[in-house]
């Protein structure tokens, strides 16, 4: 008997797997979220604490501080980071570490001085908040201001001879002061900051007192233009502190003018600069205004120059 045949197989091929479906195009990375920044501030005389956010220039932190505390800007001179006290060694310029605390100095009393400028200095340092008020920052010892003790360091100058000068610049300020006649009596008017009981010794810097020590992340701070978006950076280096500090002392030397964020803006226009004709053409495009003589120029090349090598 013949057996059944086994049934015939074909040399088929295997059957392949399906292609998995194509994946959805990846969604491009999302931006880096901005974080949220809330400063607490409170006014330097006394006030509970309150809390700001969203600014982006000096004009906007004013404004946002007015608006916590129902006042208007114009009330506020200036402000300082962590102490309430009259201290220009803590006066807010173009920094602020995203733990500052900031204390607001608001408008008290006005008063007028008459002076008679009887040397070509008065012995003034004038700085500026940015927002439209120049004051005082400091007094050198033994010159005409110092005499006069009406006159004190913070004090907002308002008025020269009745002349406004609400509005101007800290160096057009001081070219204003440097080009009165001597012998000429002139009359200054002046607001001094709103002061609590213990705010004393404004003619002095102001002492280094440990409890008013910098809070600070140590990592990044909010850099604040007097133009211009305020931007999140890193804490500035040990050369460009060191280079904004020699450049602000030239700044009063020269010009009679304290600025912080001025001289960190030129050295960080150096930066990109080889020579000192090359960085002469790049300030005179960013900060043409300021008509810095020659000799100024070059000294602060060479004080950058310095910096850069005492911190290697």
């Amino acid at each position: 008997m013949e057996s059944a045949a086994a049934p015939e197989t074909q040399d088929a091929e295997a059957p392949r797997p399906s292609a998995p479906p194509p994946s959805p195009a990846e969604p491009p990375a999302a931006p880096r979220a901005r974080p949220r920044l809330v400063f607490r501030t409170q006014l330097a005389h006394g006030s509970p604490t309150g809390k700001i956010e969203g600014f982006t220039n000096v004009r906007e932190l004013y404004a946002k501080i007015a608006e916590a505390f129902g006042i208007a800007p114009t009330e506020i001179l200036f402000c300082t980071l962590n102490s309430h006290k009259v201290d220009m060694q803590k006066l807010l310029g173009g920094q602020i570490g995203l733990e500052d605390f900031i204390f607001a100095h608001v408008r008290g009393e006005t008063k007028e001085v008459e002076v008679t400028k009887t040397e070509d200095a008065l012995g003034l340092t004038i700085t500026d908040n940015g927002a439209g008020y120049a004051f005082i920052k400091r007094i050198k010892e033994g010159s005409i201001i110092n005499r006069i003790q009406a006159v004190c360091v913070g004090d907002s100058i308002e008025a020269i001879n009745d002349h406004s000068i609400v509005g101007c610049r800290h160096y057009e300020v001081a070219k204003m002061l440097r080009e009165l006649p001597k012998s000429q009596p002139f009359t200054l008017r002046l607001v001094q900051p709103k002061r609590a009981f213990d705010m004393i010794g404004q003619r002095s810097r102001g002492s280094k007192c440990p409890m008013e020590a910098k809070v600070t992340s140590g990592r990044e701070t909010l850099r604040l233009r007097s133009g211009g978006a305020a931007s999140l950076e890193e804490v500035p280096s040990e050369f460009e502190e060191e280079a904004s500090r020699r450049v602000d002392d030239l700044l009063e030397s020269y010009m009679g003018i304290r600025d912080p964020e001025l001289a960190s803006t030129m050295v960080d226009t150096s930066k990109k600069t080889l020579s000192v004709q090359e960085f002469a053409h790049r300030l005179d495009s960013v900060l043409g205004e300021f008509a810095f003589p020659d000799e100024f120029v070059v000294e602060v090349w060479a004080a950058i120059g310095e910096a850069r090598e005492a911190c290697g």
